[in-house]
């Protein structure tokens, strides 16, 4: 498949400020050395699009006017001088940062934390540039039988994997993963494909057949009267916890509820981050 070539105008929704969005038309990004431009096929909307729409910025990644939207996939329409990886038609899918690999975090295998960490935005649009760091270190090629639309879920995905993989979670353990957005949905997917047994801790009633049919043996929904914690744990062996526990809504109370979940010696990933300040109240002689 080949793409075709841009014009100079292309359609996009443009961020002026809070729930401020509108639907303009502005020139094609011109590409530079080591750079490629992307015809988008494909663009998601996640948690931290809809926190930018709302507060009308973001403080590390644009500020308005600007086109924002970071999942994507779609087809290679143009690259710049330098670039052998790929060619016009390709087809794939641009992760939204790339680490330096020079500072201290990164030279310490903390890429994620890189001080210098380099971000895109612009999915939202007919097309969007690819600067040269993110074409080298985090662009993938998209196999012919992936449709785009799965392809653009690489990024959140490959954060699921990698909160996986840190938790030492093994085949046989009990895991729980309270949240059934799509990111706590990935968890149980990736929990399940691993071998492990998976609970479920939903909201909705809807959340349920969701969470049983991406690999939740148990569910446990919450509603009022219920002890989400006691309920958790009376699946577990003497009930004495879960092995893992992922937190996947972003809450102080998740939090605190996860923490109550696991058992001694278990290991809790916060991976749902709350809004800057908020505040959670543990109890230390569990943690210590």
């Amino acid at each position: 498949m080949i793409a075709e070539p841009p014009a100079e105008t292309m359609l996009a929704a443009v961020l002026h400020g809070k729930e401020d969005l509108r639907l303009e038309r502005i020139p094609v990004p011109p590409v530079g050395a080591g750079e490629i431009l992307v015809r988008v096929g494909a663009a998601l909307t996640c948690g931290t699009d809809l926190k930018v729409y709302r507060r009308g910025y973001h403080a590390t990644m644009l500020k308005p006017p600007v086109v924002f939207g970071h999942e994507l996939a779609g087809l290679v329409a143009a690259v710049g001088r330098g670039v052998t990886k790929f060619a016009v038609g390709d087809r794939v899918a641009p992760m939204n940062s790339a680490p330096c690999d020079a500072c201290y975090f990164c030279l310490h295998s903390q890429q994620n934390l890189c001080a210098n960490l380099l971000f895109n935005n612009g999915a939202y649009a007919e097309y969007m540039r690819v600067p040269a760091r993110i074409v080298e270190k985090n662009t993938l090629l998209i196999p012919e039988a992936v449709p785009l639309e799965y392809a653009a879920l690489t990024e959140p995905l490959a954060c699921v994997v990698q909160g996986f993989n840190e938790t030492g979670a093994q085949a046989g353990d009990t895991i729980v993963v309270i949240g059934a957005g799509p990111i706590g949905l990935m968890f149980i997917q990736v929990a399940h494909l691993r071998g492990l047994r998976v609970i479920a801790v939903v909201k909705r009633d809807d959340q349920i057949a969701a969470a049983r049919l991406f690999g939740a043996s148990e569910v446990v929904q919450k509603s009022d009267g219920v002890d989400t914690v006691a309920a958790v744990r009376s699946l577990t062996g003497d009930a004495r916890g879960a092995d893992v526990v992922i937190e996947a809504v972003a809450t102080p109370a998740t939090w605190e509820s996860a923490v109550a979940m696991v058992r001694k010696g278990g290991v809790v990933n916060f991976f749902g981050g709350p809004p800057k300040g908020t505040v959670v109240s543990l109890d230390t002689n569990r943690l210590h």
